[in-house]
């Protein structure tokens, strides 16, 4: 398994979105324990990203960790 850190805007958007944020962290997590998820690279860049329902995750892997960096609704996550 894979170390999970979240960067300080993924953890505001966690308490941002406080309803959804135990679905959020159990799919991140389960991404990091079995790699099971729809995950895609985002093009351009070394990041991917995680659907999560109307969320998405958006990370940096590595071989150890996985690092959140941005958390937030498909509609403004890209922006």
């Amino acid at each position: 398994m894979k170390k999970v850190s979240y960067s300080s805007s993924a953890a505001i958007a966690l308490r941002r979105h406080r309803a959804d944020a135990k679905r959020i962290m159990s799919k991140i997590e389960r991404y990091a324990s079995s790699g099971a998820g729809d995950v895609k690279r985002l093009a351009n860049s070394s990041a991917s990203r995680l659907r999560i329902g109307n969320y998405r995750a958006i990370f940096e892997e590595t071989e150890t960790a996985i690092i959140v960096t941005h958390i937030g609704p498909r509609s403004s996550i890209y922006s």
